[in-house]
């Protein structure tokens, strides 16, 4: 007998007919033998319709009272569905997150999940019953209320599967799958029959809509997989999977993401010494202001640029700490561009593909768009470009790729296998009373790692126009180079640093072709480098990590050379002679075990 989560979305409760329809599914499932466990969001735009009510009583309502009232809408939810699978004659019972004992931390209107209880829950599934619980809410540890922000349901489905050991997750809305891109900009995107968790993390961090980061994090956490699918037809959607299940053989690139609403802070003139980008990000956190992008490139003449990005309506706040902290740092100045925007791709083939940067920067290169900074990640290349240019950027490269025509191996009735994620400490018993850890929803460091076989190539005042990313990176595919890390900063003055690493073996060659490509700029090499990573699940939605491992270098009067982010790694650059005392530094800070050296 297998046990199925099933969450049903506004738009799929939206009124009675769309009630019984999600009934009759819950109903399919229960017929078949299955156990089964529904989570409901509020109808339609409850939501939205209840904040607008408190906010004509009061501009700030407080925390603790918004989530009184906005727990209620699930809570008609839950209720409704339970009358409809009963009217339909299958036993049905509804709970809300507090009577199954779904436990969070005391942030209101955007809470944690602490612990779920699972005692009710099996025990009305041992009856034959069909199990409703209201998604987005919990408690606390004091019998308050608790909602889990944007996201919540899909939160509380993976979670309810995490502890329940379910075989799988049925995510159902009002699109049939996740796609290679938005289709309401790219006419052409495709369905994605199979993508892994950290693919999906990563379009969910760049604004694809369908699922939130949180509930990713959970699913690849506890192995949990998760079919997203359509309310309104029975096609099978898109599985969201461990890596082993969803790799596309001969496939590099599996989506394409766009983040309009991005504005670009640039500290100027940064002091090249330990500890000070520390200090920078220190004060970031502190104003729980949370960053995307970090970029800093090369230092010359004793000083280096720091970019990050953050949400366009986060730009006030943030000028006024970057700013305070620039005078205490000693930089410059702050410069700021608030009408950027993030293109990305991301496939787990990069990590065997050659030239995929090639493609990108030549794709955006033809459609005459300049690429303002660029980092990379093993899975990801995102560019920042002006805001005018989002969308035609976003169709140039999702075309460069042919992710119209992208087709994945359909295997009949695919069922992905439950995962144990032995590598973060979670292993679901056989009993399938799951992990009922007490910070279910805490960061976890899966690991840091350090690569002491690199070598860094900068091209230095590279004049700021189309195509130069094209130029270089095709003469370096030429040349047969793998190249690694890749980091643009904004220009400054019409010129701008552009930054790669390679294997040490390979970097007299890279540097060559760098040079064929741009033969009037200056190229640098740094032949002997450490390149240290913290990798995890959770390192976007828990704000600090990137403050944590900065700190943890400085403490050690360890100088950072370059700084390259993604949804789940971190990446820095320190002299060949500091990797060994910033990897035990760093595992020191992130909790986990000291080894050798010849483990790492």
């Amino acid at each position: 007998m297998a046990l199925i989560v099933q969450k049903f979305g506004g738009t799929s409760v939206a009124d009675s007919g769309k009630i019984l329809a999600a009934a009759r599914r819950a109903i399919q499932a229960h017929l078949r033998g299955d156990q089964v466990v529904v989570v409901v969001s509020a109808r339609g735009h409850t939501t939205d319709e209840l904040i607008a009510l408190a906010r004509e009583i009061t501009d700030q309502p407080p925390a603790r009272e918004l989530d009184m009232l906005l727990s209620t809408g699930e809570q008609v939810s839950v209720a409704l569905m339970a009358m409809a699978v009963q009217s339909l004659g299958v036993p049905a019972i509804s709970f809300t997150g507090a009577q199954i004992g779904l436990v969070t931390d005391s942030f209101h209107t955007r809470a944690r999940i602490r612990d779920i209880s699972t005692e009710r829950i099996r025990s009305a599934l041992d009856r034959g019953q069909i199990v409703i619980v209201a998604g987005f809410q919990g408690i606390d540890q004091n019998a308050n209320i608790t909602t889990l922000g944007r996201g919540g349901s899909d939160t509380t489905a993976v979670a309810l599967a995490a502890v329940l050991g379910a075989d799988a997750c049925e995510i159902y809305t009002d699109v049939d799958g996740v796609y290679t891109t938005d289709p309401r900009l790219v006419a052409e995107a495709r369905k994605i029959d199979r993508i892994s968790y950290d693919e999906m993390l990563e379009l969910a961090s760049l604004g694809a809509g369908v699922m939130h980061s949180r509930s990713i994090e959970f699913a690849k956490k506890y192995g949990v997989p998760i079919h997203v699918r359509s309310s309104f037809s029975d096609a099978e959607g898109t599985w969201i999977v461990g890596e082993a299940d969803a790799r596309l053989v001969g496939v590099s690139v599996t989506g394409a993401a766009l983040q309009k609403d991005e504005a670009r802070v640039t500290v100027l003139g940064v002091p090249d010494r330990p500890g000070v980008v520390h200090e920078l990000f220190r004060r970031i956190g502190r104003a729980a202001i949370v960053v995307d992008m970090i970029v800093q490139n090369v230092a010359t003449d004793g000083t280096t640029e720091v970019s990050f990005t953050v949400a366009a309506g986060d730009l006030p706040q943030t000028l006024r700490v970057a700013e305070e902290a620039a005078r205490f740092i000693g930089a410059a100045g702050v410069d700021h561009d608030p009408e950027v925007a993030k293109v990305s791709i991301v496939g787990l083939g990069m990590r065997t593909h050659t030239g995929v940067a090639t493609i990108m920067f030549r794709a955006l290169a033809e459609a005459g768009i300049n690429i303002q900074m660029i980092t990379t990640s093993e899975i990801k290349i995102s560019v920042l470009v002006e805001r005018a240019a989002a969308v035609p950027a976003l169709r140039a490269v999702h075309k460069a790729f042919g992710l119209e025509e992208l087709a994945s191996v359909r295997i009949a009735d695919f069922r992905p296998r439950r995962l144990a994620s032995p590598a973060l400490g979670i292993v679901t018993p056989e009993d399938g009373q799951g992990p009922v850890d007490p910070g279910m929803e805490d960061l976890v460091i899966a690991g840091v790692e350090l690569d002491t076989s690199q070598a860094r190539v900068t091209l230095l005042d590279l004049p700021d126009r189309p195509g130069y990313a094209a130029r270089v990176f095709q003469e370096i595919a030429d040349a047969g180079v793998f190249v690694d890390m890749i980091v643009q900063n904004a220009a400054q003055a019409g010129n701008t640093h552009l930054s790669f690493t390679v294997p040490r073996v390979m970097v007299d060659n890279a540097a060559a072709a760098a040079s064929r490509a741009e033969p009037r700029c200056r190229v640098a090499v740094q032949p002997e480098l450490s390149k240290l990573s913290v990798i995890g699940v959770g390192m976007r939605t828990h704000t600090g990590v990137a403050t944590r491992m900065f700190g943890a270098l400085a403490q050690q009067g360890i100088n950072i050379a370059l700084i390259s982010t993604s949804e789940v790694r971190i990446n820095v650059l320190t002299d060949l002679a500091s990797g060994p005392s910033g990897l035990a530094c760093l595992r020191q800070a992130f909790g986990l075990p000291e080894v050798s050296l010849a483990a790492s």
